[in-house]
């Protein structure tokens, strides 16, 4: 059994880091090439309309994460055609939603998207171009990462590999294509990454191809739908309000950031943040392992196959987290030059905040995983608790110190995630929590 768990640990763990890529590695490569291609207020923008990007992370996370989960319980009950109606609808509700978000967002309301979220008038013309090709595609991104969950979840994770490393080759180049030689600028952009997404949407199409593959096909019954749906996002739900509070940190902290700092903190600021997505790369790949691979395990009640792919989730997670940390102490002023900075001043100001952020993200990645724990031990409450004070705590603390100690601005995240681990200790210790599987799970 620990041989094969091992396997599979690494197998899952292998692919959903590269699905990772498709949605934090797209941006930090647009970062790169449009700081060095067009400018550093180009990182800007992209860092301003990440908000946006991270709402639509958040409804992937609310019905196909959700749905991931209660996939990977009826599998491992061989319950298919329970598996096949959770497939079916949280595809077409994600789906959905999607078209909606562009429709509202992408045609009727662009210009004001964009004023919502960056008030620099030097800023705000690249803001708007690469928001309104972003928000068109958004369907493209939802339906991405809905099938990779679903993929991999049916067995299939090196599919999703190729999938998402391809989607990401086909971005990175068009990239180049786009902006410099075809004169697109920002825009170009945005639409690379959109076009890559639906290369890897037709990749990933290729799993149904196979007759084995074919027990997770759509199914158009009607009957318990809405049932379907409510239990789908009841799942999916810690991890998606967990993600809608980053997004309203994301768009609080851009705003402070952009009010106190101007316009060279709100780039110092846009680099911190592309490290996080380096930190996501790794946390996504071992969330989502813990996801399909634990609910699994919980599936069979199997207790000793998910304390080992505990084990292994949380060391791989601590040996990522150590080696960034290392290469960002060593030579921060590197990562600052390879997103096209080139002003003293925005140099010299990343030197010092992105150190400060290597060792913040730390406690927040801990305490991600953590989440996941308590969902798949059945404490709910728990992991409700956590995914609303992982981010919501920053925004006063990062508030509070602008106002008070603005030379300490870029120590909130630190702050705040060391508040939050206290916090959680003390409410499992007075709830008395345990990590055994319920007879209800």
């Amino acid at each position: 059994m620990q041989d094969n768990i091992n396997k599979l640990f690494y197998s899952y763990l292998g692919a959903y880091i590269l699905v990772a890529l498709s949605g934090c590695l797209g941006n930090v490569v647009d970062g790169i090439i449009v700081g060095n291609l067009i400018s550093e207020d180009g990182v800007s923008a992209i860092n301003l309309s990440k908000p946006i990007t991270q709402f639509i992370f958040t409804l992937h996370l609310l019905i196909n994460a959700g749905a991931g989960m209660l996939v990977g319980y009826c599998l491992g009950r061989k319950d298919l055609a329970q598996a096949r109606k959770y497939f079916s609808r949280s595809l077409l509700l994600s789906t959905g939603l999607g078209v909606l978000l562009a429709v509202v967002g992408g045609l009727m309301f662009p210009d004001q998207t964009a004023r919502l979220l960056c008030s620099n008038e030097q800023i705000l013309p690249l803001a708007e171009d690469y928001l309104t090709v972003l928000l068109l595609g958004n369907p493209a991104f939802i339906l991405m990462w809905g099938l990779s969950t679903m993929v991999g979840v049916d067995g299939e994770p090196k599919l999703v590999s190729v999938a998402v490393i391809v989607d990401n080759v086909v971005n990175l180049l068009l990239d180049i294509v786009f902006i410099q030689a075809l004169g697109w600028g920002i825009t170009g952009s945005s639409l690379a990454t959109v076009i890559g997404h639906l290369v890897g949407i037709a990749i990933l199409l290729l799993h149904w191809r196979k007759p084995e593959n074919r027990r997770l096909m759509p199914l158009l019954a009607t009957d318990g739908l809405w049932t379907s749906w409510r239990g789908i996002i009841g799942q999916g739900a810690p991890l998606a309000l967990a993600s809608i509070c980053l997004t309203l940190l994301m768009l609080s902290a851009n705003t402070i950031v952009l009010s106190t700092a101007g316009r060279v903190g709100i780039f110092v600021f846009a680099v911190c943040m592309n490290l996080l997505q380096v930190y996501n790369l790794f946390l996504s790949g071992t969330c989502q392992t813990l996801q399909s691979l634990g609910a699994i395990q919980v599936g069979q009640r199997n207790t000793d196959g998910l304390r080992m792919v505990l084990r292994k989730a949380f060391r791989f997670i601590t040996v990522s987290m150590l080696v960034t940390c290392v290469f960002v102490w060593i030579d921060p002023q590197a990562i600052a030059r390879l997103f096209g900075a080139t002003e003293p001043d925005m140099i010299e100001g990343c030197n010092h905040a992105l150190r400060i952020f290597a060792l913040s993200f730390v406690p927040f990645c801990y305490i991600y995983v953590l989440m996941i724990v308590y969902k798949l031990y059945g404490h709910h409450r728990m992991a409700l608790f956590i995914s609303l004070v992982l981010s919501l705590t920053v925004i006063p603390v990062l508030w509070f110190i602008a106002r008070t100690a603005p030379n300490l601005l870029w120590y909130s995240y630190l702050i705040a995630y060391l508040l939050e681990a206290v916090a959680i200790f003390a409410l499992h210790k007075l709830t008395h929590v345990r990590f055994e599987l319920k007879a209800s799970e």
